[in-house]
């Protein structure tokens, strides 16, 4: 095992926290927007794809008081610092920790929910550190890997919500929908009100649904707008 990796900083939550171990993956703004924001409806049985620190499997398992979440990380540093997080937790024994290829791993049961912070960058240099790679980078999870995984896991009228920068999550929504699947939710995220649209918050279903559409900023007045507070309130500690 590399333990020669570098520690990032750990961050504190209302109700848990999240140390990242050796795994190198802090705690971003993109994974606390996706993990307040996914589902209108608590799911049964929830996966999350590259669960990283389990940042995700952590928020809704406090969100959805009775949901059964299977987490799953590629990367081996990544698998024992959600395993810690997770363990150290209220709601360990509803979110089970797997290490593995979600391409090869299988599952007794499908899943109603499926949720997703996945790789963006399909060209550019790689990030030096291997674990901010596979976590970045397309190379280990193709979206088209990702959507065959959706395909295979999902029950009929399972959901899968993701995150993902403004062009590449268009790009995504395009070939979901050439391939059968249906966009029913929709965030438009900026981060001032004249900014342009940096991130797309969506939801795929294989069953037809009308379009739930908002948007999102995250700064008004050089303070966060009672739109993010209201988000994110039940997670950051400042956010009272």
């Amino acid at each position: 095992m590399n333990t020669d990796l570098p520690i990032t900083k750990g961050f504190h939550f209302k109700q848990f926290t999240i140390e990242t171990g050796h795994s190198g993956m802090p705690v971003s703004t993109d994974g606390v927007l996706l993990g307040a924001w996914a589902f209108s409806r608590p799911p049964d049985r929830l996966l999350d794809i590259g669960c990283g620190t389990g940042l995700l499997s952590l928020m809704c398992a406090q969100r959805f008081t009775h949901s059964q979440i299977c987490a799953v990380d590629i990367d081996q540093q990544a698998f024992l610092a959600a395993s810690n997080n997770i363990r150290r937790s209220v709601w360990s024994s509803r979110i089970e920790v797997r290490h593995g290829d979600i391409t090869t791993l299988r599952f007794t049961q499908s899943f109603d929910a499926i949720i997703c912070n996945p790789p963006y960058f399909n060209s550019g240099q790689p990030a030096q550190q291997q674990t901010r790679a596979i976590a970045r980078h397309t190379e280990t999870l193709s979206h088209q890997q990702l959507l065959d995984c959706f395909a295979q896991h999902l029950s009929v009228q399972g959901t899968a919500s993701l995150i993902l920068p403004q062009q590449e999550g268009q790009v995504f929504i395009d070939q979901a929908q050439q391939q059968g699947w249906y966009l029913t939710r929709l965030c438009q995220v900026r981060t001032t009100p004249h900014k342009p649209i940096q991130r797309l918050l969506f939801e795929l279903s294989r069953i037809h649904q009308p379009l739930q559409a908002s948007e999102l900023i995250i700064r008004e007045s050089n303070d966060y707008s009672e739109a993010f507070i209201q988000l994110t309130r039940a997670f950051y500690l400042k956010m009272v």
